[in-house]
């Protein structure tokens, strides 16, 4: 019975990264036509689109998205429960493949219309959803194979969206599953290369984030350090601020309509000024990688991306937190390395240290600093050497992060 086992796991395995990426690809289809849409532009990034349309539509847009995404969340959450995907694979409980596709599409919509939110959430859902249903018929896998298949199916979704492979296997594998175990780490690691592959499509394997040609210095390695401290504090506050403004039960009352609308005109209206606001965060790393920020706006962003965030979470809208809290690392790092160059007339390399303070952050709200700056180093591709940058940032921003939960009265109790 157990090479029949093993050979079904296998072939779950290629179906799984295979509907991973057709998952990545569709939505990324998906959220490109609402962002057209919404800004009435034809090519280029999100940013040149919002740059380019009025200040009327930068308004009138977020909150038209907003609106149709609230109306359908309404109407799927009167009828039908949409519970949240680490929870549900974790506890081996029936995947609800419907509800979490429709629930998936309206996060694009919302993402795509300008919401402050991550788009990396909808693909994982749907990478799971479109797995469980493609899986179902091989009765010889056992509940931690299908646990560890759907957890690859959301991994390999990130990985085809960002082109990241092995910060998609690492994702299933350290945040969902919390293992090591050869079994996932090899179904990891072919679902997310399957995923990333199909969705080369698109993305044509090409990092997100354009790494300047500026040159830098393996002395930035050294700020790493310094970094940590402010990506702890950073983190720390955009948990506390996410934590707050999580509705403790899923809304589903018409009045998300009018208050998800009415986080759409905020965020319209602030992107008049600050244009990087709308999305989930990947125009405020363009920025910061351009070195196009200036002191006040990088301190003006720091602020605004988490509470717009937190606004449309307490709205009741969904989404990833991923990117959102890589954005706002980015701002401190800006902000950080920017200040530093104003008084001490240095010429610290901006790029570089936006990114490790992109990475600080990451580590501390997702509690895994590896992963975190594998992910950051893969989304932009810098010389090898920066990722010992952004691993110094992580690891240490994380170890403060374990040393002050140990410092507090009763931790070690059990």
């Amino acid at each position: 019975m157990r090479p029949h086992r093993n050979l079904d796991f296998f072939c779950a395995v290629v179906i799984v990264g295979l509907l991973a990426g057709v998952a990545g690809l569709s939505t990324t289809v998906v959220l490109r036509f609402v962002e057209h849409l919404t800004y009435h532009y034809t090519f280029g990034p999100l940013l040149g689109g919002i740059t380019g349309s009025s200040a009327v539509r930068r308004a009138v847009g977020p909150m038209v998205g907003g609106a149709l995404a609230a109306l359908g969340w309404w109407i799927l959450r009167r009828r039908t429960d949409v519970p949240p995907l680490a929870g549900t694979i974790a506890r081996h409980e029936r995947i609800p493949r419907l509800s979490w596709s429709i629930d998936a599409m309206l996060q694009v919509v919302l993402v795509g219309s300008g919401a402050s939110l991550g788009r990396e959430g909808a693909p994982r859902q749907f990478a799971a959803a479109l797995s469980d249903l493609a899986t179902g018929w091989l009765n010889r896998l056992s509940p931690g194979d299908r646990e560890i298949l759907l957890a690859c199916a959301a991994g390999a979704g990130l990985g085809a969206v960002y082109a990241v492979p092995l910060a998609g296997a690492l994702f299933a594998v350290r945040i969902m599953l919390n293992t090591w175990r050869p079994r996932a780490l090899g179904a990891a690691l072919t679902t997310s290369s399957l995923a990333v592959a199909i969705g080369s499509a698109l993305t044509h394997d090409r990092p997100q984030l354009d790494w300047p040609s500026a040159d830098s210095t393996y002395l930035l390695t050294a700020h790493g350090l310094l970094l940590a401290p402010l990506a702890l504090a950073v983190g720390l506050a955009f948990n506390r601020v996410m934590a707050a403004a999580r509705p403790a039960h899923l809304m589903r009352s018409w009045v998300l309509i009018p208050a998800i609308s009415a986080a759409g005109l905020l965020t319209g209206i602030c992107s008049h000024w600050w244009p990087e606001l709308p999305g989930n965060g990947k125009s405020i790393l363009t920025v910061s990688l351009a070195s196009g920020m200036t002191l006040s706006a990088a301190a003006v962003i720091l602020v605004l991306k988490p509470l717009l965030t937190a606004l449309f979470l307490r709205a009741g809208g969904a989404g990833g937190m991923l990117t959102p809290s890589l954005a706002t690392g980015a701002a401190a790092g800006s902000l950080l390395v920017l200040a530093i160059n104003s008084a001490a007339g240095t010429h610290l390399h901006v790029p570089a240290v936006s990114l490790a303070g992109a990475a600080g952050v990451l580590a501390v709200t997702q509690g895994s600093p590896i992963w975190a700056s594998i992910f950051v180093w893969e989304l932009a591709r810098p010389p090898i050497w920066l990722l010992l940058l952004f691993l110094a940032t992580a690891v240490a921003a994380h170890g403060l992060n374990a040393a002050l939960e140990r410092s507090r009265p009763g931790a070690g109790i059990p």
